[in-house]
């Protein structure tokens, strides 16, 4: 299909905006973006957007947690004559500069969710490692992905309660992935749902005032990654930043015994990079978590990534994250808010995880879904 939005830059494919690559209705660009204030107070803000061009679909998400309630709103519409619009529903993301300033906008709506916020890169944004997989021969991922450190300005609402965002109080980070993504059904309302075995693995973005660490790794056996992706961005006195890869990475780890999901306590990574002396990282779990599920991570209550719902739908819910029934269906992915230590600086960041049966190292968290 033909839209004004074709008269644009930007064609990677003999095809209009409509349709990307080979017609692949797994093609998907993501954008995600997380903010917390940087004194641990329990409160953790998610965004998401999901523009599936091979399905004519594009779906976004907003979610808070205060305390032990999540709030949660997600939204869907059908792309017609806009599909470069990053707008759905009342939900909306500006790329007002590439890689510097985005803004994300939510008016007024149902979930009881508002907010108008500026994220600005501290740091340059990093390219992950290329993720490839086939399985049987037939490519299950193909996928690029990039993640950057900022902080927030503006304002944030839930339930009525305005919270102030400063850049000096409000820090996070955001990622944009796109290409063949594979599809997770962890869904108890679309069984069957997908089981996991023998792996750990960790998405993870960790920043101080002068430097910031981004670590993507997957183990079937303790330090020995099938995929290890990271980058470490350090400011020096004179404000200029220097790069390096990440090549060899060590965890210990210490887990809550949470009967109601897998929840990490703490834990030491110790990276070792393309050049110069290796670092160690000392995190601790502060209470503020995001789980996924509110977002469609997997999908909820029958509705998953990339589903047509109709020219528009939306939908919101509240959950108490102390409820073993709603913690049984979150399952474990989220975004968790982490204390990091480094060489004498403190500072915050998430880490994402999940520990599946028959990884040696750490049994306790196994007794709970991996994701």
């Amino acid at each position: 299909m033909l839209t004004s939005q074709d008269d644009l830059p930007g064609h990677q494919t003999p095809a209009p905006f409509a349709q990307a690559g080979r017609g692949d209705a797994r093609f998907t660009e993501r954008w995600w973006y997380t903010a917390h204030p940087l004194d641990g107070r329990p409160l953790i803000l998610d965004v998401g957007f999901g523009y599936y061009p091979n399905r004519g679909v594009m779906d976004a998400f907003a979610g808070v947690t205060v305390g032990r309630t999540q709030h949660n709103f997600r939204a869907s519409r059908r792309l017609g004559e806009r599909p470069l619009d990053l707008e759905v529903g009342p939900l909306r993301l500006q790329i007002v500069e590439g890689h510097r300033l985005h803004r994300l906008t939510l008016q007024d709506n149902a979930s009881g969710i508002a907010f108008e916020l500026d994220f600005e890169a501290c740091l340059p944004a990093a390219q992950e490692k290329q993720s490839r997989r086939e399985r049987d021969g037939v490519v299950d991922e193909d996928l690029a992905r990039v993640a950057q450190f900022g902080r927030w300005q503006g304002w944030l609402q839930v339930d009525g309660e305005r919270h102030a965002v400063s850049a000096s109080e409000w820090w996070g980070q955001r990622d944009r992935s796109w290409g063949i993504r594979s599809e997770m059904r962890t869904d108890w309302a679309v069984p069957p749902m997908q089981t996991h075995k023998q792996f750990f693995w960790t998405w993870s973005m960790f920043q101080t005032p002068s430097v910031g660490v981004s670590l993507f790794l997957k183990e079937r056996e303790a330090d020995k990654p099938y995929y290890l992706s990271g980058a470490e961005f350090r400011r020096d006195a004179a404000g200029r930043v220097h790069k390096r890869e990440v090549r060899e990475v060590a965890h210990a780890l210490e887990w809550a015994d949470d009967p109601l999901g897998q929840s990490l306590a703490a834990g030491e990574f110790t990276l070792r990079f393309d050049e110069g002396p290796p670092r160690v990282l000392r995190v601790e779990a502060l209470p503020a978590r995001y789980y996924l599920k509110g977002g469609l991570y997997g999908g909820w209550g029958g509705w998953n990534h990339g589903d047509d719902r109709g020219p528009y739908a939306e939908a919101h819910d509240r959950w108490d994250l102390d409820d073993p029934l709603t913690r049984e269906r979150a399952r474990t992915l989220g975004d968790h808010v982490m204390r990091v230590h480094t060489e004498g600086e403190q500072g915050i960041g998430i880490s994402e995880y999940g520990v599946a049966a028959g990884y040696a190292r750490y049994p306790l968290p196994q007794k709970h879904p991996a994701l």
